[in-house]
């Protein structure tokens, strides 16, 4: 693969918080390069059955692999104060260095709401994590040069304080971006960028705010992170991939904005109209490990440096012995 590194998404909706580790582990035993974990508070729909605490979870990933890992993504926003967000970051990267990385939402109402506060629209609560940002940013920067750092804002106050544990290097940020204006604002103010899998010239889109605003903030954006998660179905029969796709993750399928639901019983609901079609252009469902060989391949010729990838069946050994074998080998970057 050179350059590209294709990493595993530990989905912690859908495994307990020990198979999820186990997996982790199997999957860079098969050529993986390292794990991003979900923070969810509950899963998408009832089905998936899980919602472990992810920092726990990826402390025993950073003791069971030798790869990077982080949260792809955490919200800085609602549910953590960002000193808190920092500190669990620092922790991390100082007990394995190198290793960690933040990956930080603006947040969905699936796991924030459950503190009980107001659920702000998408302006605020992207507004919301990029003072987050700056707070994390400044604390990390701060913390290693031996100050105190705080901050008076528009949501979040900080009293002078600074990191007591860090590692030498702080863990690069990356926030999660969807739309122009906030991939603009990433590249100025993040260490790199996270997206989901899209339309090609959507994500061209991205990376070309992404650039302008790195250069806007006096960084080269060659040299930044651009990584991707990508849901999969592969199984060994298309009928089974596609079963998998319509049981384990029909919110793959939904095409609509998803933020502001805040039941994994709603989404149960709306998952009884979702149809294979659905799921066409956005998710490859085959048994062809080559189909999705492909499907990769045309991301990492876009430039991510990164890509997680999450099959979305119980079937993870089996797949990742299949594509550890027939389809990593093969991708080039």
């Amino acid at each position: 693969m050179s350059g590209l590194q294709v990493g595993y998404a530990a989905m912690l909706e859908q495994f307990a918080p020990s198979e999820a580790v186990a997996l982790s582990a199997y999957a860079e035993q098969h050529g993986f390069s390292g794990v991003m974990a979900a923070d969810h508070f509950q899963p998408w729909i009832p089905q998936q059955g899980q919602a472990s605490f992810v920092w726990n979870v990826l402390t025993a990933v950073g003791e069971r692999t030798r790869g990077d890992f982080g949260p792809g993504v955490t919200a800085p926003t609602f549910r953590w104060h960002p000193a808190m967000v920092a500190q669990a970051s620092a922790t991390l990267a100082a007990m394995y260095p190198g290793r960690h990385w933040l990956g930080l939402g603006s947040g969905e109402a699936l796991n924030e709401h459950v503190v009980g506060g107001y659920w702000p629209e998408a302006p605020e609560r992207i507004n919301r994590m990029f003072e987050a940002l700056e707070i994390i940013s400044k604390l990390f920067a701060n913390s290693i040069a031996g100050k105190d750092y705080k901050h008076s804002g528009q949501y979040f106050k900080l009293e002078s304080t600074r990191l007591w544990t860090m590692p030498e290097v702080a863990p690069e940020i990356l926030v999660a971006t969807s739309g122009p204006i906030t991939a603009r604002r990433t590249g100025r103010y993040a260490d790199g960028l996270i997206t989901v899998g899209a339309p090609l010239d959507k994500i061209q889109g991205l990376f070309d705010k992404f650039a302008q605003g790195a250069r806007e903030g006096g960084k080269n954006p060659a040299t930044m992170p651009k990584v991707l998660q990508l849901h999969l179905s592969w199984a060994p029969t298309d009928e089974e991939a596609l079963r998998n796709a319509m049981v384990e993750w029909p919110n793959g399928g939904m095409r609509f904005p998803k933020a502001d639901i805040r039941s994994p019983f709603e989404f149960e609901q709306m998952a009884k109209l979702v149809r294979a079609e659905d799921f066409e252009g956005r998710m490859v469902i085959s048994s062809d490990p080559d189909e999705h060989r492909a499907e990769i391949q045309r991301f990492a010729d876009l430039g991510f440096d990164r890509i997680y990838l999450h099959n979305v069946g119980r079937n993870q050994r089996e797949w990742i012995d299949v594509f550890g074998r027939d389809v990593l080998p093969k991708l080039k970057g």
